[in-house]
């Protein structure tokens, strides 16, 4: 199984088989909606469709990045969306980075959302699917984000039935400058837990795969092989 690590605009054809990673904090805090009870995600591209979709549908549930703004019910931070009832709903999440990219390879025929909350079991269904080539999409900074570069080696080694120490992983996110930034406050719309929240590592049991339904592309929890 190889494995390419590439940025955003460095995707100039679909891939086969993507794995998009955002950390800090699109694909926590879609993790965190699947454990609350949301049914799906609709992911967009901008906050202009979000709001067109949440004017469409009032009963569901329009996440974004930064501070609270009008016709957004929800943040982009794991720490504030915990305390949310998503139960049996739809959330529209549009973000900079991490729906951007699902966005950008939503052609490929396997697509994978994940972050460390989700390392093993989007790596379970890359064993079990043993495709030969996996592109993994660095989401944050055009593809420097150290956050996602390192949860993406991490996945790419356990896809490959190998058995690398997290810590280290997870000591690159710590130190990354997304950690950063989130620590010392200068995200609006962030909470003090959220850098601990996207790193515990395997705290849910699902994968989350996105495809094409009905014009949208849409986010569903996975507990097993898609």
């Amino acid at each position: 199984m190889d494995s390419r690590f590439l940025g955003i605009p460095e995707l100039t054809e679909a891939p086969s088989v993507a794995v998009v990673v955002d950390v800090m904090r699109a694909f926590t805090v879609a993790a965190w909606a699947f454990a609350l009870g949301a049914e799906r995600i609709v992911l967009t591209g901008t906050l202009d469709e979000a709001l067109a979709l949440k004017a469409r549908h009032p009963d569901w549930a329009a996440l974004k990045d930064g501070p609270p703004a009008p016709g957004f019910d929800l943040v982009n931070s794991p720490g504030q969306l915990r305390s949310a009832d998503l139960g049996g709903r739809t959330v529209v999440q549009r973000t900079t980075a991490g729906t951007v990219g699902a966005l950008a390879v939503r052609d490929a025929s396997l697509v994978l959302c994940a972050g460390f909350v989700v390392a093993e079991a989007t790596a379970r269904v890359l064993r079990e699917r043993a495709p030969d080539e996996v592109t993994y999409v660095v989401t944050g900074e055009d593809g420097r984000a150290d956050e996602d570069l390192a949860c993406a080696q991490y996945i790419a080694g356990r896809a490959a039935g190998a058995s690398p120490d997290p810590a280290g992983y997870l000591h690159r996110a710590a130190a990354s400058r997304a950690a950063a930034e989130l620590t010392e406050g200068m995200r609006r719309g962030s909470h003090p837990d959220d850098v601990a929240l996207c790193l515990e590592l395997d705290r849910f049991p699902f994968a989350m795969v996105a495809a094409e339904e009905d014009a949208l592309t849409v986010l569903r929890r996975y507990d097993g092989t898609p």
